[in-house]
């Protein structure tokens, strides 16, 4: 067994440890709730339900009456009578069907349309703890494979059930009014349907619950694989990404043929029954007809037409029964993902902030995305309006983690993080986000226009104002160089723009906003130094009147900071100006003259 199928085998195992659940009410009590905004389609659904299940039924009794009574005595006035009310009754039959399908798929989609809306409204809010643990491959089939499963539940398990189930009723009621002996001779077989349905949920309830599972998996290499194939080519991983797929699909293959092959075994089983039951019904049946002269001719056509509307929504069920399963599974992935609770959330009423002036203080903050793994050790630092403050050290010294302490994407393990004062745990995140601009060393641009794109950051800002921002940052022309111009078409994922043109659409997005706190973290990273050196005047006029923090491994532009802070291990091992930590020939000058080296060369 190779690396890959080890790994699955591994991963199989401890997601089919769960216990096995049977049909949960509360599940289906829930999912039913969706249907509230929708009561009078769904009451007039019901309706039609109970009458599609007398329907048939009925209409075997009526075949039964006209035999044994206008056929038998030769009444054909009546008979015409009674041919025209079945063939009435047939057409309604189709005209109620035809209403219970429409409305039961109409109703599904609506439902899915609504759980859909708040899964993705939930999945927004979660905070970014989440974001990074799970992979995003695992959230699409959330909103894919489970909420069709849920859909086919939705529109096909419970109306169709409770169609079926309701035939067998009155078809039961029907047959025993008629003759309940030959009718309490078919219930003998009842135990053995029992047995067969219990024997196979189980093993359909963990095969389908396996299969959906499987499938999460599936997705989520997809999604990394297509996201990262600049990667995957570039360091010539096709077949090694290939075989890894080829092994989970394999696996899905695997897991699918124990579905199919339990389901494949369930179904002939209900099936076979049915035929048995027929076949006793025309042994007791013909015997009193023939000996007993008990059962008219009619009553036994009757019954004949009665056993499959009374049996065959049994082997109906069972397949449906495989649905719900199916459903079930969908409907435990898709709550679980709405029941996950953010990692922190704003207090129930938190402070609204006013328009602040841009005072940051972190005071003794310990941080660890592990609570137990502190990246961050008694961090204490102030930022008063208008300052720049860089963050400068190695690779997990801590800066991003600072950055995401002060942007509240996170919150500290231990000490206070305080915004003009305020503890940025007791105030509303939007009222604080709505004074913050981020700028990201991996800018992500919707697709849409550039426009678009750049007005994020202030949605009602009219064309003039978006132009005067690249103006001021001094790359309009760089801009109008773009196909067409400002709007120009933005791929998936800035797909057609050039890495150092999405760093330019960011810092003009930022500037749109006039943010009261500006976060750069590495974002010069991806511009060239010739676009750099542009940028770096219309830098001074961003960050000017602005507290900013500047995470970059170019040194060159943190020379003008008021603070640098030099972190090591997640601590604070130097601060000062750039000038005072030169002089101080510390960490920070021999991370400079590293930089001017490298430069040179």
């Amino acid at each position: 067994m190779n690396t890959n199928a080890r790994s699955i085998t591994m991963i199989n195992r401890r997601e089919r440890s769960d216990k096995y659940r049977p049909l949960d009410m509360a599940l289906f009590r829930r999912l039913f709730s969706y249907t509230k905004p929708y009561a009078l389609k769904r009451n007039t659904l019901f309706a039609i339900v109970v009458i599609r299940s007398i329907q048939l039924p009925l209409m075997a009794a009526v075949l039964g009456w006209i035999i044994d009574g206008p056929i038998t005595r030769g009444d054909m006035q009546t008979t015409i009578y009674g041919t025209c009310g079945f063939a009435a009754l047939a057409l309604f039959t189709q005209f109620t069907l035809h209403f219970r399908t429409r409305y039961s798929l109409e109703l599904g989609t609506l439902v899915i349309h609504d759980l859909r809306r708040d899964l993705f409204k939930h999945v927004q809010r979660l905070t970014m703890g989440y974001h990074d643990r799970t992979k995003i491959g695992r959230i699409i089939s959330r909103f894919t494979s489970d909420c069709e499963a849920l859909r086919q539940g939705v529109q096909s398990v419970l109306f169709v059930s409770m169609v079926q189930i309701g035939q067998m009723i009155v078809a039961g009621m029907i047959m025993a009014w008629r003759d309940w002996q030959l009718f309490a001779a078919l219930l003998v077989m009842w135990p053995i349907i029992w047995l067969i349905v219990n024997f196979f949920r189980k093993r359909l309830s963990e095969a389908y619950r396996e299969v959906q599972e499987s499938f999460s998996r599936i997705t989520a290499t997809l999604a990394e694989s297509v996201g990262g194939v600049r990667v995957t080519q570039g360091f010539v991983r096709q077949d090694v990404n290939a075989s890894l797929f080829a092994d989970l699909a394999a696996d899905h293959g695997q897991v699918n043929m124990t579905a199919v092959r339990a389901a494949g075994k369930f179904v002939p089983l209900l099936n076979l029954n049915n035929q048995v039951f027929i076949g006793l019904a025309l042994v007791v049946g013909g015997w009193q007809v023939l000996n007993q002269g008990s059962v008219q001719v009619g009553d036994l056509i009757a019954f004949f037409m009665l056993v499959p509307l009374f049996f065959s929504p049994v082997q109906q069920v069972g397949l449906q029964y495989q649905t719900a399963m199916a459903a079930m599974a969908g409907a435990e992935r898709v709550f679980a993902l709405l029941d996950t609770k953010p990692d922190w959330q704003d207090p129930p009423k938190p402070i609204e902030l006013p328009p602040i002036e841009g005072r940051v203080e972190l005071r003794h903050v310990t941080f660890g995305y592990d609570p137990a793994k502190p990246v961050l050790h008694d961090i204490n630092f102030v930022a008063e309006p208008g300052q720049t403050i860089a963050l400068v050290g190695s690779t997990g010294s801590g800066k991003s983690s600072i950055i995401n302490l002060i942007s509240k994407f996170y919150l500290p393990t231990s000490g206070d993080v305080l915004i003009d004062g305020h503890d940025i745990t007791q105030v509303s995140s939007p009222s604080l986000h709505h004074q913050m601009g981020i700028v990201l060393q991996q800018n992500f641009l919707f697709t849409g226009t550039v426009m678009d794109n750049i007005r994020l950051g202030k949605p009602d800002a009219p064309n003039l104002e978006v132009i005067e921002a690249a103006r001021q940052l001094d790359c309009l022309d760089l801009i109008d160089m773009m196909p067409d111009s400002f709007f120009t078409e933005v791929g998936e994922q800035g797909a057609g723009i050039s890495l150092g043109q999405r760093q330019l659409i960011c810092f003009t997005r930022a500037m749109l906003a006039n943010p009261r706190i500006l976060i750069l973290d590495e974002a010069t990273s991806s511009v060239d130094t010739i676009t750099e050196a542009r940028i770096q005047k219309a830098l001074s006029v961003l960050l000017k009147g602005r507290t900013s923090f500047v995470v970059a491994h170019r040194l060159s532009t943190i020379r003008h900071a008021d603070c640098v802070l030099v972190l090591d291990r997640g601590r604070i091992i130097e601060r000062g100006t750039h000038e005072e930590l030169l002089m101080h020939r510390g960490t920070y000058a021999n991370l400079y003259r590293q930089f001017v080296m490298a430069t040179e060369a």
